[in-house]
């Protein structure tokens, strides 16, 4: 989740036979936060955003898609509130969560009418299975996160949930690309998630998969022609954002700029655009909203899952992964949250412990350096009572893009720029 100020959510009664809405969370730091500075617009890219090198590059990464069966949605959290549903989840249920982690993980469950249960983490974010065990009673699924495309012990899990007759719900949200013991992550949990938006140049994406179940049940419609065209235009208007496609964007220039210009009229007017027209999650917005749980990602975003180069994808976030790590390594008051990266990773972003982290992220975006804080706010009730990890991560942890779409010259300036943050923060 990236650091920018929740919108408020009305918690309004659901039709007859419907889940609820989930409720709004208070503005603390175990729900929605207080208002922000207003920092400036991120100077390079925080997520992967379309150029002409998205579809070169040829090889093969293995991904959540290598899975038998998909069906592509706008959202990582419309996914997961799809799974729960095949998997039966309701009114009264259990499921077990992970303390460390975002609103949109656990606002399915609540919206469904069930109880989270929050479990807690490692230091590493491997799951804490002996605190799993004690929390077993009348527990109907087990939700574990793949946290920064680094694999939970995926195995270990799987037979963990065999045992104890629970159903395993794989959070590849973080993690759509990448192995485990030699088989794709998303093929170990009952169903499987992911967020496409993460890892590809566009503006709404997620899927969800099983290796064990048929998803025949989960129909899907089209989501109509303003948000097929919305999706396409926003993927390209991120990409000129960055000067990417700058011949495309001269060809585009008149219709665009008409665009913009009915839209900001519509605006001024108190006529602005209806909110059906984009998933909340592409808009920047927090809340599940239930009109987009039956809609089919766009068609732009399926084109683009076929044609941009995962193979190329993972050679370089693991190429600027490593080298955020070889830059940082030995800095004060900073470590990578992982010491290594292994083979068949391959990262959302690069986490970096941070000893000071306030002074050196209010920094770093006033300088329109891009950081992503994961699991910043925490949900009601969630503290260090729960899990003293997740709390510590949750405060500690800064993210960094290592994304495809990042250009030498803009790493270099994002490494310069951190460094003098880390050095400014250990000044008397």
């Amino acid at each position: 989740m990236a650091h920018t100020a929740h919108r408020a959510q009305q918690h309004t009664p659901a039709p007859a036979g419907q889940p609820a809405a989930a409720p709004a969370m208070p503005a603390t730091r175990a729900g929605h936060p207080p208002a922000l500075p207003d920092y400036p617009r991120a100077r390079i890219p925080t997520k992967p955003v379309l150029s002409r090198a998205s579809f070169g590059g040829g090889g093969h990464a293995p991904s959540i898609l290598d899975v038998r069966e998909a069906r592509l949605v706008t959202s990582g959290r419309v996914a997961i509130a799809l799974a729960l549903r095949q998997m039966g989840v309701g009114a009264g249920d259990r499921v077990l969560v992970p303390s460390y982690h975002c609103a949109s993980m656990i606002e399915p469950v609540v919206w469904l009418g069930a109880t989270p249960v929050f479990y807690r983490i490692h230091d590493d974010t491997q799951v804490n299975l002996d605190d799993v065990a004690a929390k077993l009673a009348g527990a109907k699924v087990l939700l574990a996160t793949n946290y920064f495309g680094f694999p939970q012990n995926l195995s270990a899990l799987r037979a963990f949930c065999d045992q104890h007759g629970l159903m395993l719900l794989e959070d590849c949200a973080h993690c759509f690309l990448g192995e485990h013991n030699g088989q794709p992550v998303g093929s170990f949990g009952d169903y499987a998630i992911a967020s496409t938006m993460k890892f590809f140049p566009i503006y709404e994406g997620g899927c969800l998969v099983s290796a064990r179940h048929s998803l025949a049940p989960v129909r899907l419609e089209a989501g109509g022609f303003k948000f097929e065209a919305k999706m396409a235009v926003n993927a390209f208007e991120d990409g000129f954002e960055y000067k990417r496609l700058r011949t495309v964007q001269r060809l585009l220039a008149l219709p665009l700029g008409l665009k913009n210009f009915v839209l900001g009229q519509l605006k001024r007017r108190g006529k602005g655009a209806p909110p059906a027209m984009a998933p909340r999650s592409s808009e920047g917005g927090f809340g599940f909203d239930p009109a987009w749980l039956h809609k089919r990602g766009s068609l732009f975003t399926r084109l683009m899952l076929r044609l941009v180069s995962r193979g190329r994808m993972g050679a370089l976030r693991r190429r600027h992964y490593l080298r955020l790590q070889a830059a940082l390594a030995g800095l004060p008051g900073c470590r990578p949250l992982h010491a290594a990266l292994p083979e068949r990773v391959y990262p959302w972003v690069f986490p970096l412990y941070v000893e000071r982290p306030e002074p050196v992220f209010d920094s770093l975006k006033r300088d329109g350096v891009p950081i992503v804080r994961f699991a910043e706010y925490l949900w009601q009730g969630v503290d260090a009572s729960v899990c003293s990890t997740s709390a510590e991560l949750s405060r500690h942890v800064l993210q960094f893009p290592c994304h495809q779409e990042l250009e030498e010259q803009e790493l270099d300036w994002m490494i310069d720029q951190i460094k003098a943050a880390l050095l400014a923060a250990r000044a008397p």
